[in-house]
């Protein structure tokens, strides 16, 4: 449950971006895209080896 306090005479818009922001970072979403599928764990370990291969050949170039 997502409890957001509001201020005295607060806009509703921005209470409402304060909600979807915190909602997002729950990362519930996310969670239930992911379950509408199932991947085999030996997939999932690829992507997340691509991933990273991709995040250390971005890392090299920085420097």
């Amino acid at each position: 449950m997502l409890i957001i306090p509001l201020k005295e005479g607060e806009n509703i818009e921005r209470a409402l971006k304060k909600y979807k922001k915190k909602f997002e970072r729950t990362g519930m979403l996310k969670d239930l895209r992911a379950r509408q599928h199932f991947t085999k764990p030996s997939v999932v370990n690829r992507q997340m080896k691509l991933k990273a291969a991709y995040i250390e050949q971005l890392r090299r170039e920085e420097m």
